[in-house]
């Protein structure tokens, strides 16, 4: 395996560190959704890299080694000397149908050697929670499942994916990796600390919640906000809600708003917030944030036989929210997880709407909110 990063400005264009390979099997790109927006970025990629499967979405921010850009476009090209690549898209019609369109992506790359999958979703019009449920259903739960859902900075307007065409919305891409040769390791954490009485989820449908102990929903959020509910869904990306079943302790996720409805009083989420379960909102603390990115690459590379190296690679996918709670700070988060992966393995990634990868208690593949999640693939030497 072979990764060669690229990156794109508007001064110099599209610089390679070194040779464009002429094999590559499949290029990710990151980048802001105007930088995106006109479908030039992935023509240009497409003839770079005419046999390779194009991949990418749009963003709150780019990362690239131990650096964050708001104007770049970051992008990787990997070559496989023994991994066989299938892509796979499904139109993300709404939340409702999200369920389905993971089915469908399920279907489309569902085989006995396939060894994991990595998907790119809409970040605004997909319930997350169901989008993994579906693929899950069809792949079955051994198949690890890692990605994001895409971005728009704090705008919360329009997300753009690609998958063999340009950046467009509602849509879902995914890349099923396949064969013996293929590591694919994984790993998520948070950092956030609860605050606040615990409250349960009395009313919900899907990722949209309208009470908790019976009232209101948004109401009780805008009272703990104060001054900062003017800003709404934005600042709500400061405080999360971690939920979890009181049957099962094991089951808690952090969830995150998307969308706010102030005459319903509801709030809708990236994912699921299942009525029963009990909720907590929660703020961040800077180290451990850091802390938690640290933790989270440690995991990724933890089933590695040998140190990876640069014919691996590091996909980081870290929450927006996290992003705008450390704001200059959040370079550190990114350093704390390039220290645990080491100087001479690659990486890239984004900050995004929601997180996929598998739970750490339970090991099932799950949509996270406010956590740092880290993908990392390399091939076994044969």
């Amino acid at each position: 395996m072979r990764a060669d990063q690229l990156t794109w400005n508007l001064v110099s264009g599209w610089h390679a560190q070194g040779e464009i390979p002429d094999k590559a099997g499949l290029v990710l790109y990151f980048g802001t959704r105007a930088a995106l927006a006109n479908g030039k970025r992935y023509d240009e990629l497409r003839d770079m890299f005419p046999g390779a499967h194009v991949v990418g979405c749009s963003t709150g921010g780019q990362i690239r080694n131990n650096d964050i850009s708001d104007d770049d476009i970051a992008a990787i090209a990997l070559s496989f000397d023994h991994t066989k690549l299938k892509l796979a898209t499904a139109p993300a019609v709404d939340a409702a149908s999200s369920r389905v369109c993971g089915e469908t992506i399920g279907r489309a790359l569902a085989a006995p050697d396939l060894a994991g999958v990595f998907v790119l979703s809409d970040g605004l019009n997909v319930n997350g929670s169901a989008l993994v449920a579906g693929i899950t259903a069809v792949t079955g739960k051994g198949i690890p499942v890692t990605g994001g859902l895409a971005g728009d900075g704090a705008q919360f307007q329009e997300t753009l994916v690609g998958g063999g065409f340009a950046p467009r919305t509602h849509t879902v891409a995914a890349i099923g990796f396949y064969g013996s040769a293929v590591r694919i390791g994984h790993g998520n954490a948070g950092g956030w600390d609860e605050f606040g009485p615990r409250r349960r989820i009395t009313r919900s449908q899907g990722n949209v919640l309208f009470e908790l102990d019976g009232e209101p929903a948004l109401d009780l959020y805008k009272r703990y906000l104060g001054e900062e509910a003017a800003g709404l869904p934005g600042t709500a990306l400061l405080f999360p809600l971690r939920i979890y079943d009181p049957l099962r302790p094991d089951s808690a996720l952090v969830r995150t708003i998307l969308a706010v409805d102030h005459d319903k009083g509801s709030m809708t989420f990236a994912g699921d917030m299942p009525e029963g379960w009990v909720s907590q909102l929660m703020r961040g603390n800077f180290n451990r944030l850091a802390a938690g990115a640290a933790d989270a690459a440690r995991q990724s590379v933890a089933a590695f036989s040998e140190p990876a190296g640069n014919d691996s690679v590091a996909i980081l996918v870290s929450c927006i929210g996290r992003r705008l709670l450390m704001g200059q700070r959040t370079v550190e988060e990114v350093e704390a997880a390039g220290q645990e992966l080491g100087a001479k393995m690659p990486t890239l990634g984004f900050y995004s709407y929601g997180e996929i990868s598998p739970h750490g208690p339970s090991g099932m593949c799950q949509l996270h909110n406010q956590t740092m999640t880290v993908t990392t693939i390399t091939e076994a030497l044969k």
